[in-house]
């Protein structure tokens, strides 16, 4: 997000110079002049509010270049097909879910981006998504009670939104996906849902 926001202000500046020798070309009646610097300052502020849009749609979004802990979970049962989930974000902050079912699913957003995104210094991204619970049973996932929670964070704008709807996103966009990762909970434990750029996996750590 930094990157896109300091292009966007270098964008921004640039325009607004162009403007003000659009204002002082028109002053001394230098016509072509001015309106050759309007449309370029013009291009240069279109510029700058693209890229702040989105600086301000990846945020809340995590830059991977290998794999990672994305979410620490510590799990202890609380009844048949139930139990509480204690989260830990590599941020440090904490939180406390109930979940029904009789396993951990986490699911997350996951970004790609083309060439020009990475010379910019954007690499494979992601953002968690959901963590919920699933049952074993196919019935039981049909009929029995279910939990979602939500783990992204507040934005004003998603990037993983917007570049599903829009075609122009694509020249910065190579591919966008959910990727999901679930496993059995059965005693008290402690899991680490780690993301790599083929998407997300879950490991069982040790329990303390």
């Amino acid at each position: 997000m930094q990157i896109f926001t300091g292009i966007a202000i270098a964008f921004a500046v640039v325009g607004v110079l162009f403007l003000a020798f659009a204002v002082s070309a028109w002053r001394k009646r230098r016509r072509f002049g001015a309106i050759g610097s309007t449309g370029t300052g013009a291009l240069f502020l279109s510029l700058a509010a693209l890229f702040a849009t989105l600086g301000a749609a990846t945020q809340g979004y995590r830059g991977l270049t290998q794999e990672e802990v994305a979410l620490t979970v510590t799990t202890v049962p609380t009844g048949p097909a139930a139990f509480q989930a204690f989260l830990e974000f590599p941020d440090g902050r904490d939180t406390t879910l109930q979940v029904s079912g009789d396993q951990l699913l986490v699911d997350a957003h996951i970004l790609k981006w083309h060439y020009i995104g990475n010379v910019i210094g954007y690499h494979t991204q992601y953002e968690l998504d959901r963590l919920s619970g699933r049952y074993v049973d196919i019935d039981a996932e049909r009929t029995r009670p279910r939990t979602v929670h939500s783990l992204k964070s507040d934005k004003p704008l998603d990037l993983f939104e917007l570049a599903r709807r829009h075609v122009w996103l694509r020249f910065l966009v190579d591919t966008e996906y959910g990727s999901a990762t679930y496993i059995d909970v059965r005693k008290p434990a402690r899991f680490e849902i780690l993301v790599s750029t083929t998407g997300l996996l879950v490991r069982e750590s040790d329990f303390r």
